[in-house]
């Protein structure tokens, strides 16, 4: 299957990928801490109505405590912080009725900590980073998934069958030459060089764990929001793992 192909066969999806991309475009271009964080916003709760569903969870107030969550770290200067104080109440309040069910707190460790790291890497390395992240994820899901259909012969993982490991290398090698040439742009080379490897890597995983939570729950997508790639949690799930790499390298070497 040549790329015409592949592009005719996928042609809701990339279209769908290119109005991403022009909010993308305009939230980068505004650079502005309120609008990003609207834009997060929207995204993360969307994204937690989705978790919510794949782990099985039913309790609308969740919801009261992620949206206070969202707001909270607006204007507080250590937004990662913020979850611990959310996981504190929700402990509480199960040991104070002896009634502990764990799955409550799973949205709130995924895709909630994801989401407060990429605020996080907004407000302390700014929207040139922001996007330095977007370019190696976004090159990492585009190259592997053409790379796959185009050579791809063998099985990556029985979690996801479609998968090979030649769309995962070439994904990676891909993502890491053109993140590193934009994170040149801002440190030097074996930090441009190791953090787009590293980044694009656990991206791949992060991909991989969505995919083993929707076998899991028996779906094909977490939400059909997003026509061609199902729901937020569909098209971020990459994010959610490169995200907290990136700020981890980052704050040990900057």
């Amino acid at each position: 299957m040549d790329i015409k192909e592949i592009y005719n066969a996928n042609k809701e999806r990339v279209l769908t990928g290119l109005a991403l991309l022009g909010v993308a475009g305009l939230m980068a271009s505004m650079d502005s801490l309120f609008i990003t964080w609207a834009i997060l916003g929207i995204a993360y709760m969307a994204a937690f109505h989705e978790a919510m569903k794949l782990f099985g969870v039913v309790d609308n107030k969740l919801y009261v405590y992620a949206l206070l969550l969202w707001v909270s770290v607006a204007f507080y200067p250590y937004p990662i912080g913020a979850i611990f104080i959310v996981l504190i109440i929700l402990t509480s309040i199960m040991a104070h009725k002896k009634k502990v069910d764990y799955r409550v707190l799973a949205p709130f460790f995924y895709p909630t900590i994801s989401m407060l790291f990429l605020f996080t890497l907004y407000k302390d390395f700014g929207m040139s980073v922001l996007v330095w992240l977007v370019v190696v994820v976004a090159s990492t899901d585009t190259a592997a998934y053409f790379v796959g259909k185009s050579v791809g012969k063998t099985s990556f993982s029985p979690t996801s069958p479609n998968k090979t490991w030649e769309g995962v290398i070439g994904g990676i090698v891909i993502a890491t030459i053109a993140g590193t040439f934009v994170g040149l742009l801002y440190y030097p080379l074996w930090i441009a060089l190791g953090t787009s490897f590293l980044v694009s890597s656990f991206s791949i995983w992060g991909d991989l764990f969505e995919s083993y939570l929707k076998r899991e729950a028996g779906v094909k997508d977490s939400g059909s929001i997003l026509p061609g790639h199902g729901g937020f949690l569909d098209r971020l799930d990459g994010y959610m793992f490169g995200v907290v790499v990136m700020v981890f390298i980052l704050k040990g070497v900057v």
